[in-house]
């Protein structure tokens, strides 16, 4: 039986690969990101939030189902999810919600599948899917043909993944969708057709469609507005790369080993620069949407009974620990995500809060908002109370825990500690200077704090236990 309708509503955007230090508000010298940077005055902005995991599919999971990777069973990528998995849609469908996703899921793996056939529901009444844009004939190239047909090669300016090849060619298929050749994802790029036939400009349209059709039924939502960007390849329209051409872009500053060891590999000041500028250029593209999003709702009178939130599945090393992407070791820069929240109830910015929270919190978060009743699974921890009221000082017992098959990790306010299956640790002091290149671990003075972390470690993975509940004691 579905419950009364509620009168509240949610707005999850959510983006692929963005950094935490990647906004204005942040305090980021060169990103331009006016419009989220207008959202976190009008709500909070957590300083220091956590992913479960360094890569998208596992990422994505934990996020909406409240639980972590290892709970879920899916602690590395192309591992599908469960058609019946209880995720945050499917909770709040049974609460009279409206419930929506445009643009990117990845719930299931996208290379081996072909993207015209219906997609699993995952409790989404209206699925718009595209989990790479200009990959596969999916909703997103179906929009480009409807709306932008004279875009169409120009939205195929990615090139398809490996396996994707090699599935065509076992199973004898083409979908007739060319794309470039031997591209470097991180060279940047002028997007080649309008600048409103972009995979975020789809996302953005699409979900203004649907706010329009709530803001005049007036039915409760939970919205997903799920951009690609700024997920390599660096491709960007022009007008988004020249809101850079006059900036001062910094490289990142290496310590002296990784320094010789990047230029001995080409990697220039020159070639670190452009690509940060192309990887601004897509984050100020995603701005510049979510703005026009943000006006949607406002314009629909939903502002007032909505909850909108801003955040990523993980971030992006852009050249730093000689790396490009996502992945382990999961330093900062790679788990560490920008995280806003602003509607009813939600204290004001424009100050941060700076207490660690992660992506599983989300979940209870958003249903303690709404008052739903929040599954006995979900391991996450509501932060409604910090949306309230900002706290004066951080918990010293504060941490964050991500996790493989392989790895567990844990990141406290100073330090950042690996375990593995071998046995072997890492611990790094993110304070110090380069402190994530330089492991401790073996540091006589750092046994204490080894000893600690091993500890705090084991007390998490202790605290996340949801045993399934006995029906009767014999």
């Amino acid at each position: 039986m579905i419950a009364t309708r509620p009168n509240r509503n949610v707005l999850l955007i959510y983006t692929d690969q963005w950094r935490y230090d990647a906004l204005g508000c942040a305090g980021h010298p060169v990103v331009q990101t006016p419009n989220l940077d207008a959202l976190a005055v009008r709500g909070t902005r957590f300083s220091h939030c956590f992913v479960q995991h360094p890569l998208c599919m596992p990422s994505r999971y934990s996020m909406l189902s409240g639980r972590y990777p290892s709970s879920l069973g899916v602690t590395h990528m192309g591992v599908p999810v469960p058609e019946d998995a209880e995720v945050l849609s499917c909770v709040l469908a049974r609460f009279g919600y409206r419930t929506a996703n445009i643009g990117k899921l990845h719930f299931l793996p996208h290379a081996n599948r072909d993207h015209r056939e219906a997609h699993p529901a995952y409790g989404f009444e209206h699925a718009e899917i595209s989990d790479e844009p200009g990959v596969y004939p999916d909703a997103y190239r179906a929009w480009v043909q409807r709306h932008h047909p004279d875009d169409l090669e120009a939205s195929a300016q990615v090139a398809h993944p490996p396996a994707w090849e090699a599935w065509q060619r076992v199973l004898g298929q083409d979908d007739g969708i060319r794309h470039p050749e031997n591209l470097d994802p991180y060279r940047t790029r002028v997007y080649e057709g309008s600048d409103d036939s972009t995979h975020s400009a789809f996302v953005a349209e699409r979900s203004i469609d649907y706010l329009r059709r709530r803001a005049s039924d007036r039915e409760p939502f939970f919205c997903i507005s799920s951009f690609y960007n700024p997920h390599s390849p660096l491709v960007a329209p022009q007008r988004f790369l020249d809101l850079y051409a006059d900036r001062s872009i910094t490289p990142p500053c290496f310590p002296e080993a990784e320094d010789a060891e990047r230029k001995a590999r080409g990697w220039d000041d020159d070639y670190l620069v452009q690509a940060m500028r192309g990887y601004y250029a897509m984050i100020s593209e995603v701005d510049h949407y979510v703005g026009q999003i943000i006006d949607a709702l406002d314009a629909g009178g939903l502002s007032d009974n909505t909850l909108v939130i801003f955040t990523s599945d993980h971030g992006e090393f852009l050249g730093e620990h000689l790396r490009w992407g996502k992945g382990y070791p999961a330093p900062d820069c790679v788990l560490r995500v920008p995280c806003i929240m602003a509607g009813p109830g939600v204290a004001p910015g424009p100050s941060a809060v700076d207490t660690i929270i992660e992506a599983v919190d989300i979940f209870p978060t958003i249903t303690d908002w709404l008052a739903v009743p929040t599954p006995p699974q979900a391991e996450g921890c509501s932060r409604l109370s910090l949306l309230q009221r900002h706290p004066a000082e951080s918990d010293p017992s504060e941490s964050a825990l991500c996790e493989d098959a392989e790895w567990k990790h844990l990141r406290t306010r100073n330090h950042r500690y690996l375990l593995h299956r071998d046995g072997s640790e890492e611990l790094y002091d993110v304070n110090a200077e380069h402190g994530e290149y330089h492991d401790i671990s073996r540091d006589p003075d750092a046994r204490e704090t080894l000893a600690a972390m091993r500890h705090r470690l084991a007390l998490r993975l202790l605290e996340k236990e949801r045993p399934a509940p006995r029906v009767w004691p014999y």
